[in-house]
């Protein structure tokens, strides 16, 4: 299975630490973000990965990453023409996959979980997507996934009532059709392809399961998530 990285966007919601750079690049604690994922994914098994970016980002990741050999991986990269939402950017890594199945995160994601489990998991199933879930206070910000003994029931994007505290975060496993599906999905109200529409495609099928997250996760995409994910790997440091 091979990987790919999702850390386009122009980071609004950390200006003016993204005037000039990316926010998969800033620091949390004694490493760039996008290292974070990168390093999920290794530990999981995948070493294979394409990482995606807007086209005025490309250099700065290259720059800081290379090849991806010093964190023992096999970097290449992509560029995703326009901001149009990340089922648009998954589209992109379609001749990277082969025709294989693919594990997607998003570049401003940490994850204490190994998810090998999950992946492993994924690979006993045989077809269709798994998404991860964690239980946050705050579910109303994210795609909410309403659960039926212990199965995805639906899954609806930022609900002003929210029918339970589970959420879809960054990190999904497709099969070799999730292109196809891609192609089948129409533009939202925002103007994107969405990655709950993406979802919602599988589990109209029956072929979308979910794998709950043990440990913290944490989507620094604002100023006080970056700065909890700083204290939290600070004092991971040092335990």
């Amino acid at each position: 299975m091979k990987g790919v990285i999702i850390a386009g966007g122009k980071g609004t919601r950390l200006y003016p630490l993204t005037k000039v750079v990316n926010k998969n690049i800033l620091q949390v604690y004694d490493k760039p973000l996008i290292y974070y994922p990168i390093l999920t994914l290794r530990d999981a098994g995948i070493k294979d990965i394409l990482l995606i970016s807007g086209p005025g980002h490309a250099g700065q990741f290259l720059d800081l990453l290379g090849s991806g050999k010093e964190l023992g991986v096999d970097l290449s990269y992509d560029i995703q023409e326009e901001p149009k939402g990340v089922a648009h950017c998954i589209a992109v890594a379609e001749d990277f996959a082969d025709k294989g199945p693919i594990a997607v995160i998003l570049g401003d994601n940490i994850y204490e979980d190994n998810l090998k489990e999950a992946i492993d998991d994924f690979k006993k199933q045989g077809k269709g997507a798994k998404v991860a879930l964690k239980q946050v206070h705050d579910p109303e910000r994210f795609g909410v996934a309403e659960l039926g003994k212990d199965k995805i029931v639906s899954i609806v994007e930022k609900p002003k009532k929210p029918k339970s505290n589970w959420i879809v975060v960054g990190f999904y496993l497709y099969d070799n059709r999730v292109f196809d599906v891609i192609r089948t999905l129409k533009l939202s109200d925002r103007g994107e392809y969405e990655i709950t529409d993406l979802n919602n495609k599988y589990l109209k099928e029956g072929t979308l399961t979910g794998y709950k997250l043990k440990g913290e996760w944490i989507d620094a995409g604002t100023f006080d998530s970056l700065l909890r994910a700083n204290k939290f790997i600070a004092e991971k440091a040092k335990k």
